[in-house]
This record gives structure tokens, C-alpha cells and sequence, in this order.
């Protein structure tokens, strides 16, 4: 049996230890941690992978660690990255691919509590899995003091590995000494009576399942693990013909837990074994009334009325027997029905239908409801065994990496349409390109830099002050030029004498103010000359990177593209995989539900014989028997009692 709490969401446990959060304050000097140390980001690619991984999209975060790794992206953080791409890998279920990295990374250099936790985790996915050996070898590499809550988890999973490999003696010698909290005490030594029950050894077993059946707690959780302990006992000894023994632990047993029928079977066939039939009916009829799709109820319509065959009352038990019959001819009809429903398929798209389509997977994810199919009534027991549920995530996992191939096989079409964009806007754009590199300008602007830079000198050495003069200035001085022009070929005289007087004033209050911003006009000159050349240098720039891309831009689309089709054809192929594989998954687990339905099915066939024959028994000595005679109720054959058939089971 597993702890509901045995699993526990790993992206908030090993992970959130192993990614290291950015600009956190360290620990002070002497301060045990047991985190990574901290660190600043200071690879854009690492910060990218960490934003998905801490918005839980951990598939997302790991398609991009591992790729930004294989790109080698991530050069500052790639021992951080392996480690938090083992997290992920563990979370997702892919154990494997965690270990290779736990057993390469996890060094004395990474804090022990972080190795604890990842090879704690990494033994719970091993253990869930099957692979013992490794599950056991994981678990004996945590050292050190461990906190309370990890050390009895690990003593319950170390118990449970080696009752799973047989090894009851060190698993009876790991937990008599151990005193850890009362609910893993509990589950541990539940899971060890228990295992020591099916090696047959049902005294000492009986200790541990006692000791759990007697739990003083309102927990429901443990409520109802004493309750199955009860049960277990209970069933045990009435395997070993102690029915004695059986009835006070079973009477234990709560009339409204999830192991109630069972209970009530139990406890009525330990009365019968007794010999009185009459207080095994007070179970049994209880029984009888609840729900038929309970293997032990449906015990229960047999159990009647060989009870009240065996207490002398034949009429009773006919009809009960009779309608023991048409009932289970009923649940058979419906079990086809249900059969057929799911060989036609359609059976985990129901199942799946109600859970959200973006982001279930991984090992962690677990069905909440059942679809509202006939089916499904009799499929609960199934449902929540363990090979199913493995089998139903790996089809969840399936198909969320179906539609998420589907999302990148969209993407493609983007970004073909992107290249093709591109294509097209080279050629419209090609005839201009060439047109303009044709035509020189960039030699010509230089050339137009030079002449301007000639003219400045000369400007300067020959202080040419109304050269470096506003417009309006300079249109002034060439007037006054004009004007002395003029006067100079003018006829002497008083009033030529006065305009070459006035003349002479204004030209001297013009060159004043010429000469008075000449030299910061100069230096404005030189500095926008210098911003020429900084602007010719870019031009030039752009002009040969232009240049180059003219002949290189077709090649860049064409590899672009040929990457595409490539990457295309890839996603393709594991498309393909993919669909196969959901298929074949899909016939796995319709196998596993036909196949428990088709026991169902033979189960209801073979109490319907029984009562066929044991109605047939009762009308033969009615028909034989004289009037007034004693009936031979004592020889009707007894229905199998639990333990020995499907509906009683030996220890849970």
C-alpha cells in the first residue's frame, strides 16, 4: 500500500532547490544551507528557461535549457542547468535521463541536503516504477542527519523495498526499532503485516496488523488504514479457519468505510463458519441491499440464501436465489454492452475529454473524474490500479506532445511565410540595390567633403571673415562690394565724397560684427565637418554591409529554408511515432478494462451457475422430499468464502 502523500509535487521540492533564485542575498558566513548557493543570471538564454520554469510550464523550460545547452548558451550556468534539467526530467517521470545526470553532478560540491532530496525523489520514481534494485541503491546514498520528515518517509520507502524483494527479516528489523511519527509508523507496519501474511506467516504478521487495527486517531487517512488492517486480519484468519479469532477484528471495522462490504462479508462467513447461520444472515442481508457492483455484494446474494437453506427454510432461499440470477444475468448484458463500447474505441478520449488540454502531464498527473459513460461504473477498480494509471499518464503524456507537435507544426507555417516574405522582398528591393551601389555616392559625398574642407582652409587662411557670415550677412557684404564698385567709376564731388563716408561706416560696423563671430563660426565649422566624417563613416559602413548582403542574403533564406524542411520532415517522422505509439497505448490500456471486465463478467457467470445449481438442488429435494418431510437443507454446497474467490481476496 502507498501513502497518498508519498507523492509530492517534485517542481516545488527538488527543483525549487536545484534552480537557483537570482539576486538572492547569501547565507552569512558559518550558516548551514541546504540550497545551491546563490547566483546572478548572466545568461539571457539560462533567465528565458527559468521564467517558464517558474510559471510551471516545466516541458516548455525543458525544451529550452536543453536545447540552449546543446547550443552551448548557457557557458555560466552549465553545471546549474544540468541540474536543473535532471529536476525536470524527474518530475516529467523520465527517470532514467535524471539519474545519468544525479550520478554525474551530484558531487560533494553541491550542498548534501540537495542530494539528499534529489536521490530521495529519484528513488520514489524508481520505486513506482518497478526498478527496486536502484530504488534501494538511491535511497542508501543519503548520508547525514536527515529532518524528521524525510527520515521517516525514507524508513518507509527502505521498508517497502525490501518486503517488495522478499526481504521481510531486514524489514522487520529496519522498523522494530524504529520510532517515527505515528502515520508513516503506521503505514510501514501495515505494509509489513501484510507482507508477512502473504509469506504465510500469520502470527507474526498478525502482531504488526493488530498493532494498526488498534490505532486510537481521528485522522481520516489513518482511520482508514486501520480499517484495512482490520479487514486484512480479519481475512486472514478466516483463511486459517480461525473464524473465532476473525470476529472480534472484524467487528473493528467501520459499517459506513470504503472497506465496510468486505467487512460485512467477512464477518458474516465467520458466523457461518461457526455454525450459526442465523446471526450470519444480519451481515449478510445488510449487504445484499448495496451497491451490486461490489464483488463482496454480489457474494452477499449467494451467502443469503445458502443461509437460509441451511437453516431449513427452502422457499426463502429460492427466491432469493432466483433473484440472484436475473440480477446478475442483468450485470452481464451491461458488461458486454460496456465491453463493446470500448473495443469500438473512444475509451481514454472520454476519460480525457474533461481535463484541460494545455498543460497535464508528467509523473505527477492523476485523473480526478470519470467520464459519464456506462462503463465507467464498472471500471473504478481498475481505474485506480497501479498499471493503469501508469499507462493512462504515459497516453496523457502522449497527447500532450501530440498537440504540441501540432502547435510547432503551425509554427513552421510561419515560418516558411517568413522566409518567403523575405525572398519576395529581396527581389522587389534588388533593382533599387543595384542602382544605388552603381552609382557612387558614397565616393561622390567624399568628394563633396573634400572640396568643403579645401574651401574652410582657405576661408581660415586668408581670414575671409564674411565668408563664414549668416546669409543675410554675406548678401550685405556683397552689396557694399557693388556699392564701391559703383563709386569708384562715379564723378568726384561733394555728395560722391559723403556716400563713400556713409559706405565706408557701415561696411566698418558689418566687418566688426563679422569679425567679432568669426572664430566661434570657424570652430562650428570644423565641428560640423567632424560629424560629417562620423556620418561618412557610418554611410561607408552600411554601404559595404549592404554590399555583402546583396550577394549573401539568398544564400542565408535558402540554408534558412533548407533547415525548415529539414526540421519539418523530423517533426513529421515523429509525428508518425508518435500516432503509433498513442495507438498501441491506447490498445493497452483498452486491454487492461476488457480484461477486468471480462473477469467481472466470468465472476457474475460463475455465482450465476451456482445459483443455478443450488437452485436446482432445492427444487430436486422439494420434488423428492414427502409432504410434512424434513427438508435436507444442510447439504446446500457453500458459496467461496473470502479469501478464496475474486470477491474476498487474501490481504490487500
Amino acid at each position: 500500500m502507498h501513502r497518498p502523500s508519498f507523492l509530492k509535487p517534485l517542481a516545488l521540492a527538488i527543483c525549487a532547490a536545484l534552480a537557483p533564485a537570482a539576486g538572492m542575498a547569501a547565507s552569512p558566513p558559518g550558516t548551514p544551507s541546504d540550497k545551491l548557493p546563490a547566483t546572478r543570471i548572466r545568461d539571457l538564454s539560462y533567465g528565458d528557461a527559468l521564467f517558464y520554469f517558474y510559471q510551471d510550464e516545466s516541458f516548455e523550460a525543458l525544451t529550452r535549457l536543453a536545447a540552449f545547452s546543446q547550443w552551448g548558451r548557457v557557458p555560466n550556468h552549465e553545471a546549474e542547468a544540468q541540474l536543473l534539467l535532471g529536476g525536470l526530467y524527474l518530475e516529467l517521470g523520465l527517470h532514467n535521463e535524471a539519474g545519468e545526470r544525479f550520478e554525474r553532478l551530484l558531487t560533494d560540491d553541491v550542498p548534501q541536503a540537495v542530494r539528499n532530496r534529489a536521490w530521495f525523489y529519484l528513488a520514489k520514481v524508481w520505486y513506482v516504477r518497478g526498478y527496486d534494485e536502484r530504488a534501494e541503491q538511491a535511497v542508501r546514498r543519503l548520508a547525514g542527519v536527515l529532518p524528521a520528515e524525510l527520515e521517516s518517509e525514507r524508513v518507509h520507502l527502505l521498508s517497502n523495498v525490501l518486503m517488495r524483494q522478499g526481504r521481510f527479516a531486514e524489514a522487520a528489523d529496519l522498523l522494530d526499532g524504529w520510532q517515527g511519527p505515528q502515520d508513516w509508523a503506521a503505514f510501514a507496519r501495515f505494509n509489513l503485516g501484510a507482507a508477512l501474511i502473504r509469506d504465510n506467516q500469520l502470527d507474526v504478521g498478525a502482531r504488526y496488523l493488530d498493532a494498526v487495527g488498534q490505532l486510537q486517531t481521528d485522522d481520516p487517512e489513518l482511520l482508514a488504514l486501520r480499517d484495512r488492517a482490520n479487514l486484512t486480519l480479519g481475512l486472514a484468519y478466516l483463511q486459517a479457519s480461525e473464524a473465532a479469532s476473525a470476529k472480534p477484528v472484524l467487528r473493528r471495522v467501520r459499517l459506513d468505510g470504503s472497506y465496510a462490504n468486505r467487512a460485512l462479508l467477512g464477518f458474516g462467513w465467520a458466523e457461518a463458519e461457526l455454525g450459526d447461520y442465523r446471526a450470519a444472515l444480519t451481515p449478510w442481508l445488510e449487504l445484499k441491499d448495496r451497491n451490486l457492483l461490489d464483488a463482496a455484494v454480489q457474494e452477499s446474494w449467494l451467502a443469503v440464501p445458502y443461509a437460509f437453506a441451511r437453516l431449513d427454510a427452502p422457499a426463502q432461499a429460492a427466491e432469493y436465489y432466483e433473484g440472484a440470477m436475473q440480477a446478475f444475468g442483468q450485470e452481464r448484458a451491461r458488461i458486454e454492452q460496456s465491453i463493446e463500447r470500448i473495443r469500438n474505441g473512444g475509451l481514454l478520449d472520454g476519460i480525457l475529454e474533461r481535463e484541460a488540454t494545455g498543460g497535464s502531464y508528467g509523473w505527477f498527473w492523476q485523473l480526478k473524474d470519470l467520464p459519464d459513460a456506462p462503463e465507467s461504473r464498472y471500471l473504478y477498480a481498475v481505474l485506480a490500479g497501479h498499471d493503469f494509471q501508469e499507462g493512462l499518464k504515459n497516453y496523457r503524456d502522449i497527447v500532450y506532445l501530440e498537440r504540441t507537435l501540432a502547435r510547432w507544426a503551425g509554427d513552421f507555417e510561419a515560418y516558411r511565410s517568413m522566409i518567403d516574405t523575405r525572398e519576395q522582398a529581396f527581389e522587389q528591393r534588388l533593382p533599387r540595390t543595384d542602382a544605388l551601389l552603381a552609382q557612387g555616392a558614397v565616393e561622390s559625398l567624399a568628394q563633396r567633403r573634400g572640396a568643403l574642407e579645401s574651401r574652410l582652409d582657405e576661408v581660415e587662411a586668408s581670414r575671409d571673415v564674411a565668408a563664414l557670415g549668416t546669409p543675410a550677412q554675406r548678401e550685405q557684404w556683397a552689396r557694399i562690394q557693388r556699392a564701391e564698385q559703383a563709386l569708384e567709376s562715379a564723378a568726384p564731388g561733394e555728395e560722391t565724397d559723403a556716400l563713400r563716408n556713409r559706405l565706408r561706416l557701415v561696411k566698418g560696423a558689418l566687418y566688426w560684427r563679422l569679425a567679432e563671430s568669426y572664430r566661434a563660426s570657424l570652430f562650428g565649422q570644423r565641428r560640423a565637418l567632424r560629424e560629417v566624417d562620423g556620418l561618412l563613416r557610418e554611410t561607408q559602413d552600411r554601404w559595404e554591409r549592404l554590399g555583402r548582403a546583396r550577394g549573401s542574403v539568398p544564400a542565408s533564406t535558402g540554408g534558412f529554408g533548407a533547415r525548415l524542411d529539414a526540421a519539418r520532415e523530423r517533426l513529421q517522422s515523429i509525428q508518425q511515432r508518435l500516432a503509433a505509439a498513442k495507438q498501441r497505448q491506447n490498445q493497452y490500456l483498452a486491454r487492461i478494462a476488457i480484461d477486468e471486465l471480462d473477469a467481472q463478467k466470468q465472476r457474475l457467470g460463475a455465482y450465476q451457475v451456482q445459483a443455478r445449481f443450488a437452485l436446482a438442488g432445492i427444487y430436486d429435494r422439494a420434488a423428492t422430499t414427502p409432504a410434512g418431510g424434513a427438508g435436507e437443507g444442510g447439504t446446500e454446497s457453500a458459496p467461496a468464502r473470502p479469501g478464496s474467490s475474486p470477491a474476498g481476496g487474501g490481504a490487500p
